[in-house]
């Protein structure tokens, strides 16, 4: 190994991401991660308050009592690892290789929170007196119910009149290169869960039964057909599908007497999910089935619009890459969807995404340095 390369194994935030992956923080066991950030926070001056919901550890930190707050947010909880057979390391024993750490949590998001970390000590370090307040937003709930982590944790901080003024999300944004998007939004997310009623029968006297699959599979097949919407300037188009479906009494002379399944509606904001339940309802009601419909709303659309905080993000990007970030509503949903109605701009800039929740997940050791910088970069230019 190389001094360079020995130089970056070192750095500050490759250290401390190493300490949490060795926590086997799988959602939504914290695994002792807060306590390490607690430590390293506290020695920075940061009033650290434990706010545990259910069995979900959540941390909110904050250093200072003015406006505006910049507000760092992630998980410390993880997805399981799955047959650790399969991965060519311990899933939680961080291992480099070519330049990457190896394990689970390493991009989702333990990269993200060890960067912010050291980024908050070098920033304070250099600037004790800044403006406004910092603060950080821990959850180990994100990668589960995502009930008891952030959404609790907002609500009680609106309850007591604290306000966040601008948050950034350390979720794996980038998609070839670090930095290269940088998320301003996300579509909302809505569950179907549905039952379909027949009669259970013989397969060769179909006359005696009502089999829910052929019911249903002309309502599945309109269901796909629509074109929901075209997106907008701000958002792609709001997109349907199945993720579970199943019927069958378990032989194949039996017709079955019920149809289970479960679909998803990833939305943009040309809907709101009571005017996506009506048209999807209405579709299910034009056909001749009996059915029952109970609907989960995981989030709302959010967009933060052309902001200081947009602007700080992407100066930040360009000043360490020399490249100017795509700004992005796209992927999966996030806690940003808690934070942002209550009225911060909310931005999400962390690690690539392309290993995240996969055997061998991994990130790039010179990614988490640069990603550290920016985040330092993004404080200077809001705070002072």
């Amino acid at each position: 190994m190389t001094a360079a390369e020995q130089t970056t194994i070192d750095h500050p935030a490759i250290s401390l991401l190493c300490d949490l992956i060795r926590r086997p923080s799988i959602t939504p066991d914290d695994a002792g991660c807060q306590k390490i950030l607690t430590k390293r926070l506290s020695q920075l001056g940061f009033a650290c308050e434990s706010m545990p919901f259910g069995d979900v550890a959540n941390l909110w930190a904050r250093r200072g009592n003015s406006s505006p707050v910049l507000c760092f947010a992630g998980h410390t909880d993880v997805v399981p690892p799955g047959d650790a057979d399969e991965w060519h390391s311990d899933p939680f024993e961080p291992v480099v290789r070519d330049g990457m750490i190896y394990g689970r949590g390493s991009a989702d998001m333990k990269s993200g929170l060890a960067a912010m970390i050291v980024a908050l000590e070098a920033f304070i370090d250099a600037h004790p007196d800044h403006d406004g307040s910092l603060a950080l937003l821990i959850t180990s709930d994100e990668e589960g119910r995502a009930r008891d982590g952030t959404l609790k944790v907002i609500e009680s901080l609106s309850a007591r009149g604290e306000h966040i003024e601008w948050c950034v999300i350390g979720e794996p944004s980038s998609q070839e290169t670090l930095g290269d998007t940088v998320r301003i939004g996300r579509r909302g997310s809505l569950s179907g869960m549905l039952k379909v009623h027949g009669i259970e029968g013989h397969v060769a006297y179909p006359q005696h039964a009502d089999n829910p699959i052929r019911r249903f599979a002309p309502v599945l097949d309109e269901l796909h057909a629509i074109e929901w919407d075209q997106g907008n300037k701000d958002f792609p188009p709001t997109s349907f599908q199945v993720v579970d479906l199943h019927a069958g009494a378990g032989t194949p002379n039996i017709t079955p007497g019920e149809l289970n399944a479960r679909f998803n509606l990833r939305y943009s904001t040309q809907w709101n999910h009571e005017s996506l339940q009506t048209k999807v309802r209405e579709v299910f009601d034009s056909h001749e089935i009996d059915y029952e419909l109970d609907w989960h709303l995981s989030g709302k659309p959010f967009l933060t619009k052309p902001c200081k905080l947009i602007d700080a993000v992407s100066q930040a990007v360009t000043e360490k890459t020399g490249k100017s970030p795509e700004l992005s509503t796209g992927g999966g949903t996030s806690d940003g969807r808690f934070i942002s109605p209550a009225g911060a701009d909310v931005v999400e800039l962390g690690p690539l995404n392309a290993s995240i929740h996969q055997i061998d997940e991994h990130v790039r050791i010179e990614d988490v340095i640069t990603l550290t910088a920016m985040y330092q970069r993004i404080m200077e230019l809001m705070l002072l």
